[in-house]
């Protein structure tokens, strides 16, 4: 019941723009959440905050304590992404395209339609309405598209899609208003705009203005003389004359009274309020010129994303073929001019120091960051373009496996969310996986009519299982020895069967009258168990070879079924929304749960009925059993996974996969005003032919991605979960769904049962048990508290000798979290030979107790095999490294 969203994996990058925060970390958005790479560790996490639908633009704070991101729906968030929580909200009236926060971290530029508005950062302060509008510039005759600040935070360059770049002072001067200085002279929409310093007096004196049409601008300031803040006469006015001017503040307002008489105009010289005299020179009073204009020399693409970095003066820039180019100005050097994707690059950005490029293309999900001095590659992730059918865990949960409609099978390490190797030699969509007892073998199915073996230490294909004329298989089940393999069909609804050993066809079970879509082997015997479109499941003997052994009839279609663990049950789901207990041994119908109501909800917008009477989509097509057998998974074409209680058949919890309303399905009820004569406002392309804005509308097909003019969704994804699995240690579990695949694992907050607690078991009693020398006494009592840090304090408080009276003390019903406390330490515990010592020392102990509840058991003894695993895998490693130096310390120590 305790588990929580964790991580997304499966499309590291979808659209937006990226940044790198600290120089080592990389945030991009994904879908309606916002992942983080640490580019060191080799790790990424998801932030478990949701948007109301995909994330647009990105911004962090100079620091990288904070982060303000944007949806499509105008909604942003101020985040805290070291706690990962959110500290405040704000929605803006029109869509923003362009963000930044100033380098001082004061303020945050907003780029929103065709107004620039700067924001006082909230920062940590507790206020009712923390964001504070500083000011507002309505100058641009069309959207702002780019912006940056000067380094010393007091002014602002906006380029902006009328061909004009502006220079934006953002501290008043005086209260005369005076227009921003305007760069002219471009072609197209301005989709960088950056300033430039100069190294020797350390001042902003340049700006690069890059155009969508491949040109790039440098301009020069040069400090002329300043006369007045009009800059026409020549001679300033006297102190305290009145002048007849029309006076304006930021947002354009008239000041000074109801005439408009301004009763003082201030010269430089002089004192004003609103500005301080150390903020710098004033770029908006001298004269900017043109020094030169250079091409990139792209006949037929578009410049799609841009950088600039500061301290190294380097122009970073991608086109829409996917080519990306390095120049070093102001002197416009290309260092390099490199090809890496068939598709337009969305973003790219440089790191602090700038020796790391990071390239974003969103219509392949791929991500890449370079270091263009070594020219390397630092990461180089890419998400499935379709979406995920199945998923498939390792034995030893480190390990998670994913298939999808793009042929490809890829394979991701659990803990750090990357994946390490891509396998491509299907041709059509992969359909079923499944991982080897011996954990270094991985199986696939595909509708291309193959079964493929590969091999995860070589990373190759060692085996492919065909038949005689080709066959679409949609299940793959392999016995617990290994020895022999099982596919289903969909169009001959036969069942194959191979010898792993030889890869020969041993036998072609038939029987079935539709799909095979489901297939498992028992884990306690060799009976196989499959499901089909026909209304039965069936029980083969492949061994004996003696065909159907058993049929389990039903009134609908059989989508799915699933072994519980020890054996003894068999769950099916079928058409009408039921899932069936059956008993394998006796033949008999155990239970059933009617989930109808429970995975109903979400209307599509092309639905004519309401969620609640609409008859498609209520079942379930993905089951997945806890490890203990105590409880069930089920998903399928809706926003909700429910989790049932097998004894007592009801529903325990239900999963909201997503909150994006940018998928079809999530909302519960649709609203009236959104619907036209020509039908759903969100469905009827009203976009003109102009490509500049971000993404291209991407159209896919299969589960849920519509191909244009197909189906009247046009592309718009259909939220559903196709597949489920829970880790063998049971403490996290997966789903394949719209929006990635999605890893939910047990809360590691402190929880304690009430009823075990009394007046004198507190932390103060533990410690004076400690003082006391009683390290039974302590740690059955940090036991009752169930506090993760008292429970490991008093472990190591027990001496090595002591280690098995202290653990036979230990009652029945303290070993399951005292073996996962076990499991943890060995995570990052150096003490491995005393950890080992108390795992041997306790099922020495209570042996007869650890076989006889092993179903309850098995979560925590699976954490502790998978970390032990692990550590035996590490210091093999190296050892086998370092074999043949301690074999030469070995024969020098023995001839001395």
């Amino acid at each position: 019941m305790n588990y929580r969203f964790h991580n997304l994996i499966g499309a590291p990058y979808r659209g937006g723009n990226a940044i790198v925060a600290n120089n080592t970390h990389l945030i991009s958005p994904v879908g309606n959440r916002i992942s983080v790479t640490d580019l060191i560790k080799s790790e990424t996490i998801t932030l478990p905050c949701q948007f109301s639908s995909n994330v647009s633009r990105i911004a962090a704070s100079p620091d990288g304590t904070f982060l303000f991101a944007v949806d499509d729906n105008n909604r942003c968030l101020f985040i805290n992404l070291r706690r990962r929580v959110i500290l405040h909200r704000i929605s803006f009236k029109r869509p923003v395209t362009a963000l930044k926060f100033s380098p001082d971290g004061a303020f945050i530029a907003v780029g929103t339609g065709k107004l620039l508005q700067i924001w006082r950062s909230p920062g940590f302060r507790k206020e009712f309405f923390p964001f504070e509008l500083v000011r507002t510039f309505a100058d641009c005759d069309n959207k702002v598209k780019a912006l940056d600040w000067s380094p010393d935070s007091n002014y602002v360059v906006v380029g902006s899609k009328d061909l004009t770049a502006r220079l934006f002072s953002v501290k008043k001067l005086s209260k005369v208003y005076k227009k921003p200085f305007l760069f002219v002279g471009h072609r197209d929409s301005v989709v960088g705009a950056f300033f430039g310093i100069d190294k020797n007096s350390n001042r902003a004196c340049k700006v690069y203005t890059i155009t969508r049409d491949c040109y790039i601008f440098s301009w020069v300031y040069n400090e002329g003389k300043i006369d007045d803040l009009e800059g026409g006469d020549s001679e300033p006015p006297s102190p305290g004359t009145p002048e007849q001017i029309p006076d304006r503040d930021g947002e354009g307002n008239l000041e000074g009274g109801a005439n408009g008489i301004v009763k003082k105009r201030k010269t430089f010289s002089g004192k004003d309020g609103d500005f301080d005299e150390e903020c710098g020179h004033f770029l908006d009073r001298g004269k900017w010129r043109l020094s030169r204009k250079d091409s990139f020399n792209q006949v037929g693409a578009k410049l799609t994303a841009c950088d600039y970095h500061r301290g190294l003066d380097l122009v970073v820039v991608g086109f829409s073929n996917g080519v990306f180019g390095l120049y070093q100005m102001p002197d416009f050097v290309c260092l390099h001019f490199l090809s890496i994707s068939r598709e337009k690059i969305t973003t790219a950005v440089f790191n602090d120091i700038g020796n790391w490029l990071t390239f974003g293309c969103a219509r392949l999900g791929q991500l890449l960051v370079w270091e263009w001095r070594s020219e390397s590659y630092i990461l180089k992730q890419q998400g499935h373009y379709y979406d995920v059918n199945c998923l498939a865990y390792s034995p030893d949960s480190q390990l998670l496996a994913t298939g999808a409609s793009d042929n490809k099978v890829k394979v991701w390490t659990v803990s750090s969310g990357f994946c390490f190797v891509t396998f491509s030699e299907h041709t059509n969509t992969v359909t079923a996986l499944h991982f080897m007892a011996n954990n270094h073998c991985l199986l696939s199915a595909s509708l291309d009519g193959t079964i493929r073996a590969w091999d995860l230490f070589r990373y190759r294909n060692f085996r492919t299982f065909t038949t005689p004329s080709s066959r679409q298989f949609v299940s793959l089940a392999a016995d617990q020895s290994g020895e022999v393999i099982c596919a289903g069909t969909q169009d001959s609804f036969e069942i194959f069967v191979w010898s792993m050993k030889t890869g020969r066809l041993l036998d072609v079970l038939s029987g079935h009258e539709g799909p095979v879509h489901e297939l498992m082997f028992s884990p306690t015997n060799a009976i196989l168990a499959s499901s089909s479109w026909d209304k039965t499941v069936r029980l083969w003997d492949v061994f004996e070879g003696k065909g159907a052994v058993e049929t389990f009839p039903h009134t609908h279609d059989v989508l799915t079924l699933v072994y519980r663990p020890d054996g003894k049950q068999l769950a099916c789901s079928t058409l009408d929304g039921q899932i069936h207990f059956w008993d394998p041994i006796d033949g008999l119908l155990m239970y059933t749960i009617e989930g109808r109501r429970d995975i109903s909800g979400g209307r599509l917008m092309t639905d004519r009925r309401s969620a609640a009477n609409s008859s498609t989509g209520k079942h379930f097509t993905t089951l997945c059993y806890s490890a203990d057998g105590s409880y069930i998974l089920a998903g399928g074409s809706s926003k909700y996974i429910c989790m049932y209680d097998v004894a007592d058949q009801v529903l325990l919890r239900r999963f909201q996969i997503t909150h994006n309303l940018s998928l079809d399905g999530v909302l519960d009820f649709l609203n009236s005003k959104n619907m036209t004569e020509a039908g759903p406002l969100n469905l009827i392309d009203d976009d003109n032919s102009d490509e500049e804005d971000g993404v291209d509308k991407q159209t896919r097909g299969n589960l849920g991605y519509d191909l244009p003019g197909s189906m009247p969704n046009h592309g718009r994804p259909i939220i559903q979960t196709t597949c489920l699995r829970i880790a063998p240690t049971g403490r996290t579990w997966a789903a394949s769904t719209t929006e990635g695949v999605l890893i939910y694992s047990m809360d590691e907050s402190f929880i304690f049962d009430p009823t075990d607690l009394d007046i004198d078991v507190t932390p103060g009693a533990v410690d004076a048990a400690l003082s006391e020398d009683q390290p039974s006494r302590a740690l059955i009592l940090s036991l009752r508290l169930n506090e993760d840090t008292l429970i490991k304090k008093c472990i190591f408080a027990v001496s090595p000798i002591d280690i098995p009276a202290v653990a036979a003390t230990i009652p029945f019903r303290y070993l399951q979290r005292l073996i996962e406390a076990f499991a943890d330490l060995l995570e990052s515990c150096p003490s491995l030979e005393f950890i080992l010592r108390w795992s041997q020392e306790l099922c020495k102990a209570h042996g007869h107790y650890i076989q006889q509840n092993s179903r309850s058991l098995l979560p925590a003894l699976k954490s502790l095999q998978k970390a032990i695993t692990r550590l035996h895998q590490d210091l093999a490693d190296t050892c086998s490294s370092n074999e043949y130096l301690l074999r030469y310390l070995c024969s020098t120590g023995s001839k001395k």
